[in-house]
């Protein structure tokens, strides 16, 4: 079965950095297009970054342009997440997404990112 396993959440202060991972497994992955989503406590999930299937294409939300980095690495089924300048506004759960923004196939199950002011 399609898992994508999350790591690399933690605590930091404002202005660290933090890199999340996602590994996938159960899918060709080189064939899905792959996101970043987090959830912050008490509100709606929202997207945070999008990388096509090549690798070729990224896009960001607005919140995090300039400061964050998507990436993939499709030999090793990875995904990453670089996060710089972090704010206390970044705490949040983080998903890992495979497939369309707007039309996600599957997801993992998150990992904690703390950012203390």
């Amino acid at each position: 079965q399609v898992q994508l396993v999350e790591s690399g959440g933690g605590l930091v202060q404002a202005g660290g950095s933090l890199r999340l991972f996602c590994a996938a497994s159960g899918l060709t992955f080189s064939n899905y297009a792959m996101n970043w989503f987090r959830q912050a406590p008490g509100k709606e999930r929202e997207f945070v970054a999008t990388i096509s299937a090549s690798g070729g294409r990224t896009d960001y939300a607005d919140s995090v342009k300039g400061r964050f980095t998507i990436s993939r690495d499709n030999a090793k089924k990875l995904v990453y997440l670089q996060m710089n300048s972090l704010k206390p506004e970044d705490t949040a759960v983080y998903y890992c997404a495979a497939g369309y923004r707007n039309g996600v196939a599957y997801w993992g199950k998150g990992t904690l990112v703390t950012v203390s002011s």
